[in-house]
């Protein structure tokens, strides 16, 4: 199940990762859907993705209080939970940690940089060189009581972190790729314009980096997928970057 705040912000590359291991993924719409329903509270698998508003906008948009409580109530339980962007934020914040606002992170591809813990997780291929990522969240995390921090960068002290064994929060985007980035463009015209963003350069640094990301995805993606279900994983004697050439 993945929770959406805007429909073009949706599951990307993810979704190819998703179909190979045989996943039936539907959306439900965080402003809409009712979040308690047994079909989005007992899903064997939520991702809640990324979206324009923020933690700052709770008074405004109180479907986020039922996020937060939901991503509580299953990581509580030891259900597997990935938040990104937006939903990274939820999940700190359901959990005991605190969401501020700082310095704008630079939109557009950087590197991050894995903390040792997250040189031994499914981030691992974050490290390597070259690797580079999409940055597109304002705020910063601190994380709550216990969770471990997996990546960081100059800009955010937390980038990547895991609330135990059931719950990973990214801050930046894997999932994104070429063609869905085009509506990105669109949906955020505003924003960029704000911020000083030239799409044209944002969309030629997209077109460098997204293919190696989508690849990357797979293995990140994938890796932690098979770690909590192994029993969905991908034909063995297949790597990750193998399927995806063969």
């Amino acid at each position: 199940m993945a929770i959406r705040h805007v429909a073009f912000e949706d599951l990307g590359s993810l979704a190819r990762t998703l179909d190979a291991r045989g996943w039936a993924v539907s959306y439900c719409e965080a402003s809409t859907d009712q979040l308690s329903h047994y079909s989005i509270r007992d899903a064997d698998l939520i991702i809640v993705l990324d979206g324009p508003i923020g933690l700052g906008d709770r008074r405004a948009f109180r479907f986020l209080d039922s996020e937060m409580h939901l991503i509580e109530r299953r990581l509580a339980r030891g259900l597997p939970t990935l938040g990104i962007g937006l939903g990274a934020q939820l999940m700190a914040a359901a959990t005991g940690g605190r969401v501020e606002a700082g310095a704008p992170t630079p939109i557009g591809w950087g590197e991050v940089s894995l903390t040792p813990e997250g040189r031994r997780s499914a981030l691992a291929p974050l490290g390597h060189p070259g690797a580079k990522v999409l940055h597109w969240r304002g705020d910063g995390i601190e994380l709550p009581p216990g969770a471990r921090r997996l990546a960081f960068d100059a800009h955010r002290e937390n980038q990547a972190f895991a609330c135990g064994e059931a719950g990973l929060g990214l801050q930046f985007h894997l999932e994104a790729d070429p063609r869905g980035l085009e509506e990105w463009y669109v949906g955020h015209a505003v924003a960029l314009a704000a911020a000083g963003i030239d799409v044209r350069q944002l969309r030629r640094q997209g077109r460098n980096c997204a293919m190696a990301a989508g690849a990357m995805a797979e293995t990140v993606f994938g890796g932690w997928l098979d770690a909590r279900f192994p029993e969905a994983a991908a034909p063995a004697g297949l790597g990750p970057l193998d399927r995806l050439s063969a």
